[in-house]
């Protein structure tokens, strides 16, 4: 593993109260997991300032606590230019997403800018979207979780072996 290069991940959704800090919480339990902490960093941000500051939804955090994935540490933020210089891996959670950030993204820094379910395997085949839970139930932060779970499982196996 090239560790000499820190690795620079962030996961985007509209809001950054779900969908994105999911995604960062449970990337960053299964990098500590395999002792990776110290060369992929980690951030997680929405397109839009709706919640700049807020910790994620309760439901998010609840979800992501039951499987031993704390999410209380984080705090929503936009997007900002910089990051596209930044970031090696730009995740959108979905399409909407994924366009928002291709319309506000240097040409030069397009290829950072990814589906996050990309790394998903085969059982979210045809899958590209993570739906926003918000205004569902728990069952849908439950499926979030699983979705995003299985796509950083898919993310770090990648980083894993082209490191």
């Amino acid at each position: 593993m090239n560790k000499d290069k820190k690795i620079k991940i962030l996961f985007v959704c509209m809001g950054n109260i779900c969908r994105s800090p999911t995604a960062h919480g449970v990337f960053e339990y299964l990098v500590k997991q395999q002792g990776a902490d110290s060369w992929i960093e980690i951030d997680s941000a929405g397109t839009h300032a709706y919640h700049v500051g807020e910790q994620p939804d309760r439901r998010a955090q609840q979800t992501a606590l039951a499987k031993g994935v704390d999410l209380s540490y984080i705090k929503a933020r936009q997007v900002a230019p910089a990051d596209f210089k930044h970031y090696d891996y730009i995740l959108a959670m979905d399409s909407d997403n994924y366009q928002n950030l291709m319309a506000i993204c240097p040409a030069q820094y397009q290829h950072k800018v990814k589906k996050f379910l990309s790394f998903a395997s085969a059982a979210y085949a045809g899958t590209t979207d993570v739906p926003d839970p918000y205004y569902g139930g728990n069952k849908g932060f439950v499926n979030v979780f699983n979705m995003v779970h299985d796509a950083s499982n898919g993310l770090l196996q990648s980083i894993l072996q082209q490191s």
